[in-house]
C-alpha cells in the first residue's frame, strides 16, 4: 500500500483579526497566514544579532547525532551552552566544537523560569529579543498562554505530536516544512500519549505501522514571515529545511478551567478528557472480570456507544458507520491514553 497524496494547507494573505476570527479559526483546520506584521525580527534576527543579544545566557538544548529527533525513545541528550555559542553551532552544518559528532543537530525549545510551574514567555526569557517580535493579536489578551522561542539546525526533524491549545507558529528565519494530520486520523497514527510512534513519516515501516497509510497528510512549507495556524489536537511534524528561528504562540481557546493548571507546557489533555479516559480505564478493568467472549461482546457495545455519543460527522467527512468499519479489537483505540 502507498501513502496518501499530500493535501496542501490553504494560504490566506493580508489576514487581520476579523478575518481570522470570522473565517479561519472556526473552520478548525490548519492555515498558512501571509502578510501579517511580525515586527523587525524578520530583518534583525541574523545569527550575529541573536548571538550578541543573547550573549552568555545559558540555555538547555537538545543535541542529537541524527537529525530525526525521537522523544519517545530519547535519541538525543540534554546539554547546556551559552546562547551565543548555541546559535553559532546550530547555524553550522559541520562543527569544530561538538558533544556527540561533527554533524550533530541542535534544537532549542525555550522554557519558563521554573520549568515545572511557568510556561515559556519570550518577554521573560529573552527580553532583549522580545521587542523585535510582534505577537499577532488574533485572540483576547487574557487568553494568552505562552510564547515559545524555537531554534533548529538545518535538517532537524521533530516527532509528530499534538497540543491541546490553538497556536500560531511564526517562522521568522529559514524555511520549514510542516506535515499535519487531522485529529480524526488519530487511530492511524499509533499513539503513545500525545506522540506518534511513526518517526519516519516519509518512509514509514508499513509492516510495523500498516494503518498509517490511511492517515491523510496535509503539508506546507513556511517561508520567513509566514504564520501557521495549528488548531488544537492537530498532529504536526516539522522539518527545518534551513537553519531556522521561530516563535510558537499558544492561547486558551477553551475556558481556562478546562486545562490542567499544573501544565506549563500546554500539552496535557483537558481536565474533562483526562477524567473520561481514566473512567474508561476503570471500565476496561471491570470487563476483565468476564470471560473473553463476554469481554469482546461488551467491548464492542462500548465502542458503539462511544461512537454514537462523541463522533461528529461534519468533522469526519464521513459517517460513524463507515468509520466503525476501521475499528477492530486490535485497533489503536486503546492507545489513546
Amino acid at each position: 500500500m502507498e501513502l496518501q497524496e499530500n493535501v496542501p494547507v490553504p494560504v490566506f494573505t493580508d489576514v487581520n483579526r476579523d478575518l481570522f476570527m470570522r473565517k479561519i479559526c472556526p473552520e478548525r483546520r490548519p492555515a498558512v497566514l501571509r502578510g501579517v506584521c511580525l515586527g523587525p525580527c524578520l530583518e534583525k534576527w541574523t545569527v550575529k544579532y541573536l548571538g550578541q543579544k543573547g550573549g552568555d545566557k545559558e540555555v538547555r538544548i537538545h543535541v542529537s547525532a541524527v537529525p530525526q529527533m525521537d522523544f519517545l525513545h530519547k535519541n538525543f541528550e540534554y546539554k547546556t551552552l551559552s546562547f551565543n555559542e548555541f546559535v553559532k553551532r546550530a547555524s553550522e552544518k559541520q562543527h569544530s566544537d561538538f558533544f556527540l559528532s561533527e554533524d550533530e543537530s541542535y534544537y532549542l525549545r525555550s522554557l519558563g523560569e521554573d520549568v515545572r510551574k511557568e510556561p515559556a514567555d519570550l518577554s521573560k526569557q529573552f527580553p532583549e529579543l522580545a521587542g523585535d517580535f510582534h505577537i499577532p493579536q488574533f485572540f483576547e489578551p487574557d487568553r494568552f498562554f505562552s510564547s515559545v522561542f524555537r531554534i533548529s539546525s538545518c535538517g532537524l526533524q521533530l516527532w509528530t505530536h499534538y497540543d491541546v491549545m490553538d497556536n500560531l507558529l511564526a517562522q521568522v528565519t529559514g524555511r520549514k516544512r510542516v506535515v499535519l494530520y487531522s485529529p480524526q486520523d488519530a487511530l492511524h497514527l499509533y499513539l503513545s500519549g500525545d506522540k506518534s510512534e511513526v518517526l519516519d513519516i516519509d518512509s514509514p515501516d508499513l509492516k510495523r505501522f500498516p494503518e498509517f497509510v490511511k492517515a491523510k497528510r496535509y503539508e506546507c512549507v513556511l517561508e520567513p514571515g509566514d504564520l501557521l495556524f495549528i488548531p488544537a489536537l492537530w498532529f504536526h511534524n516539522t522539518l527545518a529545511l534551513q537553519f531556522g528561528v521561530g516563535v510558537n504562540v499558544f492561547w486558551r481557546h477553551l475556558p481556562a478551567d478546562s486545562y490542567d493548571k499544573k501544565d506549563p507546557y500546554g500539552n496535557k489533555d483537558p481536565v474533562a478528557a483526562t477524567r473520561a479516559l481514566q473512567a474508561l480505564e476503570r471500565a476496561l478493568h471491570t470487563l476483565d472480570e468476564l470471560p473473553a467472549d463476554h469481554r469482546d461482546f461488551y467491548g464492542r457495545r462500548m465502542i458503539q456507544r462511544i461512537q454514537k455519543r462523541t463522533y461528529c460527522d461534519s468533522l469526519l467527512g464521513t459517517n460513524a458507520q463507515e468509520v466503525s468499519k476501521t475499528i477492530s479489537p486490535n485497533s489503536q483505540l486503546t492507545q489513546l491514553d
